[in-house]
C-alpha cells in the first residue's frame, strides 16, 4: 500500500503547513502531499481563516524537492478550464513535472452563493464537468491548438504554451462518488480515483460501479489508481488501522488528513504507524 498526506489549508497558518511539508519532502513513506481548493473552511467555524489552494500549492512546490502534490480537489466552477489548464501546465514546469490534476465537479453552494459564482444543478454540474475535462486535456496534451465547442466552453484554436513536462498530460484525480455521472467520467478522463472516505463496503461497491463504466467504454481500470482519505483524529494506530482496512479491499493509496493544528510530531506519528502495516 501506498501513502500520502493532506493539510487542507483551513484553521492552520502557512507557516504550520510549511513545516510539515518540508519534514514529509524527507519521509519517503509519503509520496504526495495534497491541499484542497475552497475559499471557506468547510469543516467547523465556516468564517474562519482558508488560504487559497493553487497559490499555496505553488509555494510548496518550491519548499520541497521530491513529494507529488495537488489539489484534492478543485471545484471545476472556479476557474474557466482555460485558465485552469494553464495554471496545471505552469505548476508542472516549475515543480520539475510532480503535479496531480485533481478536479471535480463542484459543491459548496455557500462559497459558491457567496461569490455569485453559478453552481448549477447536479446535472448541470456533471454536464460541465465532462466539458471541462475535454478542454483539460486538450490544452494540456502536445497538439499545438485546442478548438471545443460546448454548452459551458467554447474554444477555437486555443493555445497553451509552454505544455507541461508531464505527457500527455499530468495524472488527472476525479474525486467523487456519484455513480451515473462523476464515475463515468472517471471512467473516461482519469488515471486515479479519489474515495472520499467511508467503509470498505462503500469503497468496494463504489469501485465496482467504476469498474463497470470502464467496461462499458472499453477502459482498462487497471489504468487508474485507487486512493482514499483517511482522517486522522489524533490517534496514529487508529489511523494506520482504518488504512489496512481500506487497502484490503482494494485501496492502493491512502492519503491522511491532517487536521489543525498541523505539527511535524503528528505527521512523525503518523508515519510511523503507517510504516507498521503489512
Amino acid at each position: 500500500m501506498r501513502f500520502a498526506f493532506k493539510t487542507a489549508p483551513q484553521h492552520t497558518t502557512w507557516d504550520a503547513m510549511l513545516e510539515v511539508w518540508r519534514a514529509a519532502d524527507d519521509i519517503d513513506l509519503f509520496e504526495s502531499g495534497w491541499t484542497f481548493d475552497h475559499f471557506y473552511p468547510i469543516r467547523g467555524d465556516h468564517t474562519g481563516p482558508c488560504l487559497e489552494g493553487w497559490i499555496t500549492l505553488t509555494a510548496l512546490a518550491q519548499a520541497t524537492r521530491r513529494l507529488r502534490m495537488g489539489t484534492l480537489v478543485t471545484g471545476i466552477h472556479y476557474r474557466h478550464p482555460a485558465v485552469l489548464a494553464n495554471m496545471a501546465a505552469s505548476l508542472d514546469i516549475v515543480s520539475g513535472g510532480r503535479l496531480e490534476l485533481g478536479i471535480g465537479a463542484g459543491w459548496n453552494e455557500e462559497e459558491s452563493g457567496a461569490y455569485g459564482i453559478e453552481l448549477g444543478t447536479p446535472r448541470e454540474r456533471s454536464d460541465r464537468f465532462e466539458e471541462a475535462c475535454e478542454v483539460l486535456t486538450g490544452l494540456l496534451s502536445p497538439q499545438e491548438t485546442t478548438t471545443f465547442k460546448g454548452r459551458y466552453y467554447e474554444l477555437t484554436d486555443a493555445r497553451c504554451d509552454p505544455k507541461p513536462i508531464q505527457q500527455p498530460h499530468p495524472p488527472i484525480c476525479i474525486g467523487g462518488s456519484g455513480e451515473k455521472r462523476t464515475l463515468r467520467t472517471t471512467a473516461r478522463f482519469a488515471q486515479h480515483w479519489n474515495f472520499v472516505g467511508g467503509t470498505p463496503e462503500q469503497f468496494s461497491h463504489k469501485r465496482d460501479v467504476l469498474y463497470q463504466h470502464c467496461a462499458d467504454i472499453g477502459r482498462n481500470p487497471a489504468e487508474i489508481l485507487l486512493s482514499s482519505h483517511v482522517v486522522y483524529a489524533g490517534d496514529p494506530a487508529e489511523t494506520a488501522a482504518s488504512a489496512a482496512a481500506l487497502g484490503a479491499v482494494g485501496v492502493q493509496l491512502a492519503i491522511v488528513t491532517m487536521q489543525p493544528p498541523h505539527t511535524v510530531t503528528a505527521l512523525e506519528g503518523i508515519a510511523s504507524a503507517l510504516s507498521q502495516i503489512d
